[in-house]
């Protein structure tokens, strides 16, 4: 048995960033996961994962009888947590201001104590940890901040706060009583980029200038429609997910959080996935959020001028866009959440093929054509090479959508996404006038469904399924009429739905597939609900005019956010969240669903004669 001790459960946290990185900030205020600088540099808090080893920064009431609330204060990223005490009620303010320049650079995480009621004793500890706890550090005390400065000469820390503290070891205390009326201001920022000590003053107009940021971002949504305020969280926690920078979006903040607790599902998803990313604009775009649908545009846009030689792209690039190997390295200094090990950063899932990525890119590109900026000219010119490539290998066995690690197969969901992608960029070819070998692609296009229809469907189970000739179910099947392949009154879609629903529901969750009775993907027999698929599953009934059923099993999807309204991937046996966190493929599902119920539940007026 592997002695460990994490700081928190998964779900007992909000999120907080600059739209550079992330920190998570548990329900007693302890942050204890934030990389430094970006999203996919090394922690300098990682106690989620090891609570002796990884770092953290704790900051609340000395009193040991107490207990907490945590909201975000409406229509923003900043984080409210109030403690109960019998000494009186204090809250703590999170957040990490936002650069106005889209290239300036500034890491600060800002906390600010006041008192609502009473005199309440406060004990603050900085506890950093750099470079993934592998490397020390040294602290020093300068006038009214702390300096961590790192043994191997990396960016240094500064901590900023306005009362009189003490180091033990590496780490920086503060004890200090706040009063009603009081308000400390305490700020974490690095060292090496970061102007002189402020004012005291200044954590409050970072604050102010903070909310208003959100809520100008917030006022800019389309959807009036019903769950607004759920479906506005899950946009707000994907914009920070999204690199200001780069235009790019991470599939998660996080690495190393199980699938299932104990077991080795434990990956990094601190990288842009093209399918998840490709599906967010999506969400973005039916919100009204062009913006960002065009920034990331312009990144894959990037990405296809760059793509190799034959047209292929990666399945995933690093925030800044480099091809670079993403080789697993496990941290076998850290015990793991909950003693889940392997502990691994980088992903070697990187190098697969999955041919499945291609049609939420194409989507993505053909949407933003009809709601956003045309494409250009130069880069429809690396599309078309794209296009060819899968055009050239879309009959090949790949590693499929779930990244499965017990060699390649010809998966249903890649096929489909291949014929998506064909699809598309004919379709655009077509409304644009643009110049592409058309009759190619629609013979081609026609084939790819035509191998669909004959090679994944199993006459026997009445459905289609995951493998080519196969006879197990995969849920990746309900983005069929998500992506229009099939009707979704289909005859042959409906049994497949029923079959669906048998073998993968259980009640309100959908699993991805049964990997311990049917399919066997290399890895452990065990994992969670995939939320992401039980989200997908709604918005299929949602489509086929089932409606009490889907809102009645969306209503209870949302009973299983946590508290402040996010998700990780997956789900335990125990209704407990598994996998990283927050997690954009989940999200953006969420959204897409909520789109869908919304449009159905509303009648439509009749329309005027003209």
């Amino acid at each position: 048995m592997i002695d460990c001790a994490t700081s928190a459960r998964i779900e007992d946290h909000g999120v907080i960033g600059n739209l550079e990185t992330i920190a998570l900030v548990s329900t007693s205020a302890t942050i204890d996961f934030a990389c430094f600088p970006r999203f996919d540099s090394p922690t300098v808090f990682a106690a989620l994962l090891d609570a002796k080893k990884g770092g953290q920064f704790t900051l609340a009431p000395r009193a040991l009888r107490r207990s907490s609330k945590q909201i975000y204060l409406p229509e923003t990223n900043v984080l409210l947590t109030r403690f109960f005490t019998d000494d009186g009620v204090v809250e703590i303010r999170d957040f990490m201001p936002i650069t106005p320049s889209q290239h300036e650079r500034h890491f600060c995480m800002v906390r600010s104590v006041r008192s609502i009621r009473g005199k309440v004793p406060m004990v603050l500890r900085c506890a950093p940890r750099f470079d993934y706890a592998r490397v020390e550090h040294a602290a020093a005390i300068d006038g009214d901040s702390v300096i961590f400065r790192p043994t191997d000469g990396s960016a240094a820390l500064r901590l900023n706060i306005p009362r009189p503290q003490r180091l033990d070891g590496g780490d920086a205390i503060a004890e200090f009583v706040v009063c009603r009326g009081d308000e400390v201001n305490i700020c974490l920022e690095a060292l090496d980029t970061a102007p002189p000590p402020q004012a005291i003053d200044a954590a409050d107009l970072g604050l102010s200038r903070t909310i208003e940021y959100w809520r100008h971002w917030s006022a800019q949504s389309i959807y009036k429609g019903r769950w607004r305020e759920a479906v506005m969280r899950s946009a707000l926690t994907l914009k920070l997910l999204m690199s200001k920078e780069f235009g790019s979006l991470v599939a998660a903040a996080t690495f190393g959080l199980p699938e299932v607790t104990a077991g080795s599902r434990n990956w990094d998803y601190r990288y842009c996935w093209i399918r998840d990313s490709a599906l967010a604009m999506y969400a973005f775009m039916r919100l009204g959020y062009i913006e960002e649908a065009n920034r990331f545009l312009q990144w894959i846009e990037a990405r296809c001028t760059e793509c190799g030689s034959d047209g292929s792209l990666r399945l995933m690039y690093s925030v800044d866009g480099r091809r670079e190997q993403l080789d697993e390295i496990e941290l076998d200094h850290f015990c793991g959440y909950e003693g889940s090990r392997p502990v691994l950063v980088g992903n070697a899932a990187g190098e697969q093929l999955q041919l499945d990525i291609y049609g939420p890119l194409l989507d993505a590109v053909y949407l933003a054509n009809k709601w956003g900026a045309p494409t250009s000219v130069d880069s429809w010119a690396g599309l078309v090479r794209v296009v060819e490539y899968v055009c050239v290998h879309w009959s090949k066995a790949d590693a499929g959508i779930w990244e499965t690690r017990s060699g390649m197969q010809h998966h249903l969901h890649s096929r489909l996404m291949c014929w998506v992608a064909i699809d598309r960029a004919y379709r655009l070819a077509v409304k644009r006038s643009l110049p592409a070998p058309l009759e190619r692609w629609a013979k081609i296009r026609n084939e790819v469904h035509a191998d669909i229809i004959e090679h994944f469907w199993n006459e026997g189970l009445q459905a289609f399924v995951q493998t080519r000739k196969g006879s197990s179910i995969d849920a990746s099947v309900l983005m069929m009429p998500l992506m229009r392949f099939v009707a979704p009154k289909d005859p042959r879609w409906l049994s497949t739905l029923e079959a669906l629903k048998t073998e993968l529901f259980e009640d309100p969750e959908v699993f991805r597939y049964r990997n311990r009775t049917h399919s066997d993907d290399g890895l452990d027999p065990w994992e969670g609900a995939f939320t992401t698929c039980s989200f997908w599953y709604v918005e299929a009934l949602c489509r086929a005019d089932r409606l009490e059923e889907a809102r009645l099993l969306f209503e209870q999807l949302l009973t299983n956010a946590n508290h402040l309204g996010l998700y990780s991937e997956e789900r335990g046996s125990n209704n407990e969240q598994l996998g990283n966190f927050p997690q954009a493929l989940t999200h953006l599902a969420m959204i897409s669903a909520a789109f869908c119920l919304d449009r159905k539940l509303t009648p439509r007026r009749p329309q005027a004669w003209s």
